[in-house]
């Protein structure tokens, strides 16, 4: 069985992330969960970019930028949401920061769900 890309850090990622869903349970604006999130990804001693922003390139000439939630240790992209249930263009938004990061990893997490609702999306570009 092969072990998953970035296994490690996308388990205490996740660990995190159950931590402050424990302590604020659903209810709250996806701003709250991720400044709490930072402040407990900080805590046991990640890397955490807020809002990280990213330029958009067409044909060489920028068109504009994407900003993602959050991005840890410079490998993993987190977006987050406060939604009754995730719909397939919240993971076409996240790939959509990969490919504009160079980055295959993310994880997408929904704090409205019970229990939380955590998805990883890898990106792999077309040949």
């Amino acid at each position: 069985m092969n072990k998953l890309a970035h296994e490690e850090l996308t388990g205490r990622i996740i660990a995190c992330a159950l931590e402050v869903y424990k302590a604020l349970g659903p209810g709250f604006l996806e701003s709250i969960y991720e400044m709490a999130l930072m402040v407990e990804l900080k805590r046991s001693g990640l890397k955490v970019e807020r809002q990280k922003t990213v330029p958009i390139y067409y044909r060489e000439i920028l068109v504009g930028e994407h900003r993602f939630d959050l991005l840890i240790d410079d490998k993993i992209v987190v977006e987050l949401k406060a939604v009754s249930e995730l719909e397939d263009i919240h993971f076409s938004i996240v790939r959509s920061y990969l490919k504009a990061s160079g980055l295959e990893h993310g994880l997408l997490l929904n704090f409205a769900s019970m229990p939380l609702m955590i998805k990883r999306v890898i990106y792999q570009p077309i040949s």
